[in-house]
C-alpha cells in the first residue's frame, strides 16, 4: 500500500469515527509536530541564543541610551517600568517571525511533501509550528523578565496581575505566529520570508505605544498607532503591571487576537493545501 493510500485510509477512518476522535486526532498531530520542532530547537541551541540577544539589546538600549530623556519628559512613572511591558510585546512579535522562516525552510527542503504522505491532519503542520514557537516565546519572555528586574524594573501590582500580563504576551505571540505562517507559506523561501516579514514588523512595533506614549506622535500617525494590535496589547500589559484599570484594554487585546486568528488561520491552512 502506498503512502498516499495510507493517508486516504486514515482520513476515511477519522471521518467516520466519533466526534471526539475527529477533534482529538488533529490535536495529537499538532502536538507531535510541535514536539518535532522543539527537538530541532534543542539540537540547534544557537537559534535560541540569538533569539534572546536581540531583545536584550533593546532592553539595554532603551533603558540606558534613550531612557534618560524619555523618562524625564513624557512618562509619569520610572521609564523602565513603562518600557518593559513594551519590550515583552516586542519580543513576542519578533519571535513570531521565526514561524515564517521555519515554514519556508520546510517548504524549500521538501519536508512538506513528506508530511503530506503521513496519515495526519493537514492543520497539524501549522498548529505544531505555532505551538513550538509559543513555547519558545515563553522561555524568551521569562528571560526578558529576569533582565528587566536586573535593570530596575519593578511591579506596581500583584504577582497574579503580572502572570495575567505574561499570558497576554504569550497569547499575542501565538496570534502573530499565524500572520507570519501565512508569510512563510506565501513566499516559500527562508531568506525572502525574513525580508518580507520586516516591513510588517517595523510599523507594528515602532509605530505603536510599546516604547513611548502615542500622544507624543504626529497627529496623522496617532490614529494608526492608537488602534493597532501591538499598542492595544502593550497597553493592556502595562495596565496590569502598573496596577491601572485594565479590563477594557484586556478585552481590546483579546479581540485583536481572536480577529487575527480567525482571519489568518484559515488562510494559512488554505495556502498549505495549495503548497503541497
Amino acid at each position: 500500500m502506498t503512502a498516499g493510500q495510507v493517508t486516504e485510509q486514515t482520513a476515511a477512518v477519522r471521518a467516520t469515527g466519533s466526534m471526539r476522535e475527529r477533534v482529538a486526532a488533529p490535536v495529537r498531530d499538532g502536538l507531535a509536530v510541535a514536539g518535532r520542532n522543539l527537538v530541532g530547537l534543542v539540537r540547534v541551541p544557537q537559534l535560541l541564543v540569538f533569539s534572546t540577544i536581540q531583545p536584550l539589546v533593546f532592553v539595554l538600549m532603551f533603558r540606558y541610551v534613550f531612557g534618560g530623556v524619555i523618562g524625564r519628559s513624557i512618562v509619569s512613572v520610572p521609564y523602565v517600568d513603562y518600557l518593559m511591558p513594551g519590550i515583552f510585546v516586542q519580543t513576542a512579535v519578533f519571535g513570531a517571525m521565526n514561524t515564517a522562516i521555519g515554514l519556508a525552510t520546510d517548504m524549500q527542503t521538501g519536508l512538506m511533501e513528506r508530511f503530506r504522505s503521513l496519515p495526519m491532519a493537514r492543520s497539524a503542520v501549522l498548529s505544531g509550528r505555532t505551538l513550538a514557537d509559543l513555547a519558545r516565546n515563553v522561555f524568551v519572555v521569562a528571560l526578558m523578565t529576569a533582565a528587566g528586574f536586573a535593570v530596575g524594573f519593578r511591579l506596581h501590582s500583584s504577582v497574579v496581575a503580572f502572570l495575567a500580563a505574561v499570558l497576554l504576551v504569550v497569547a499575542f505571540g501565538f496570534t502573530m505566529s499565524w500572520i507570519f505562517a501565512v508569510v512563510g507559506l506565501w513566499v516559500g523561501d527562508p531568506e525572502t520570508a525574513q525580508a518580507a516579514a520586516f516591513p510588517l514588523l517595523v510599523p507594528l512595533v515602532f509605530a505603536s505605544g510599546a516604547f513611548i506614549p502615542v500622544d507624543t506622535m504626529p497627529g496623522w500617525l496617532q490614529a494608526f498607532a492608537q488602534h493597532q494590535p501591538v499598542t492595544r496589547t502593550a497597553q493592556a500589559v502595562r495596565d496590569l503591571v502598573l496596577g491601572a484599570p485594565a479590563a477594557s484594554d484586556i478585552w481590546l487585546a483579546l479581540a485583536w487576537d481572536a480577529a487575527i486568528i480567525a482571519a489568518f488561520a484559515p488562510l494559512g491552512v488554505w495556502l498549505y493545501r495549495r503548497a503541497v
